[in-house]
């Protein structure tokens, strides 16, 4: 899988709270589709900076708690969707298993006017539209991306 992906994973892991140890960081990986080791795992403690207090791992404190930062709109877009699907104002955006939400994070990111909002699922992105035009234009916008 992705390590962006992954990365992701464990930062909304700890967002439930902080974890005693790596085995009930690495469950919690399994529950969200990721397999990994202890080696990759504690690369990934480290490039997330992740604190280790008496409660277990916790999220970054201070500056550089922002998060980790999405790979590009585009990339995940050619990468993991497989179709558009319009419905009056509505999209569906189908992608492969376990790809909807990061996806989706990265579409809103892009913070279009033209949507209203998304709600992802494993596997499908619904995006809200005013309007049929507005879901015409965003279909447009990402089978462009699709090449």
């Amino acid at each position: 899988m992705n390590k962006a992906l992954r990365q992701r994973a464990v930062l909304e892991a700890l967002r439930d709270g902080p974890m005693a140890n790596q085995e009930d960081l690495q469950r919690a990986l399994r529950k969200r589709g990721f397999r990994v080791g202890q080696a990759t795992l504690s690369r990934d403690i480290r490039d997330l900076n992740l604190s280790k207090t008496a409660a277990g791992y916790t999220l970054p404190q201070g500056e550089g708690a922002a998060g980790l930062a999405l790979p590009p709109v585009q990339r995940l877009v050619r990468e993991f969707v497989l179709d558009v699907r319009p419905a009056q104002n509505l999209l569906v955006v189908k992608t492969i298993i376990g790809s909807a939400q990061p996806v989706a994070a990265a579409l809103d990111e892009q913070d279009w006017e033209e949507v209203v909002g998304t709600i992802a699922g494993d596997d499908a992105i619904l995006l809200v539209c005013p309007d049929k035009d507005a879901a015409k234009k965003v279909a447009a916008r990402i089978e462009e991306m699709l090449g």
